[in-house]
């Protein structure tokens, strides 16, 4: 799969950095402007979710973009989820044959095992809207590392340059979908990847880890979970798979 990036990116690829994602923060910080995308064969401090290291493996996928949405601050957890279903339609459209699903809010999953997943980093004007906006993708491409959990590598292991481009060229259709039609489009298609309605599931944040059945999608993105007979709102936490 070789595709150059959609109009308008501004790609810049590195054989190694400490960190895409890192990057482009400093940059966003010191005005870049909008579009501007990083991608990396190595990285030697990335970061994951929650502070844990990522691993870049050769051959998998690192990529960061920095965007300037200028949306309220309160939707960058919309923003997760629409960069988690771009990152599974990239790799369904790089490894055919491939089912992707997803976890909440931005973690992709093939079969049981996690595959990839977004980092995002944020900075609010004085007017409580989103100035910078940074999504760092990283997917398991060609081998998954050892990291205690479960996690898959991406059969077939496409090529990273390959997926970077129907990665762009992705997140320039949903972005366009939730300029002309909000964000109800954007969360149709996450919940057409994630879990079954009833679902079992099991949530942690802070110092609470409350089990229960999985119950949708606020509107604005908040995992709706079902316990304890009422329906809880969660627009933060971490959903757990079996050996987290």
């Amino acid at each position: 799969m070789n595709q150059a990036p959609s109009p308008g990116w501004r790609l810049q690829r590195y054989e190694s950095l400490r960190s895409t994602s890192d990057l482009c923060t400093t940059l966003a910080a010191a005005g870049e402007p909008a579009r501007l995308a990083v991608l990396a064969a190595r990285q030697t401090h990335a970061r994951g979710s929650r502070g844990r290291a990522w691993h870049t493996l050769p051959g998998n996928l690192a990529l960061s973009v920095l965007l300037r949405p200028g949306s309220p601050a309160q939707q960058a957890g919309q923003w997760a989820l629409l960069a988690a279903v771009a990152l599974a339609e990239a790799v369904e459209a790089a490894a055919p044959g491939v089912a992707v699903q997803v976890k909440w809010p931005n973690d992709i999953l093939v079969g049981a095992g996690k595959a990839g997943g977004v980092l995002i980093d944020t900075a609010q004007d004085d007017k409580g809207r989103l100035d910078w906006l940074v999504l760092g993708f990283g997917a398991n491409l060609a081998a998954a590392p050892e990291v205690g959990r479960p996690v898959v590598a991406i059969p077939g292991a496409p090529d990273p340059a390959g997926v970077a481009a129907a990665l762009l060229a992705r997140l320039d259709h949903w972005d366009r979908v939730r300029l002309l039609d909000g964000f109800a489009q954007v969360r149709r298609a996450w919940l057409d990847r994630g879990p079954a309605p009833g679902s079992p599931l099991r949530m942690r944040w802070g110092d609470t880890d409350l089990g229960g059945t999985f119950a949708g999608l606020g509107d604005d993105g908040a995992l709706l979970l079902q316990s304890g007979g009422r329906v809880h709102a969660l627009p933060t936490g971490e959903v757990l798979l079996g050996g987290e």
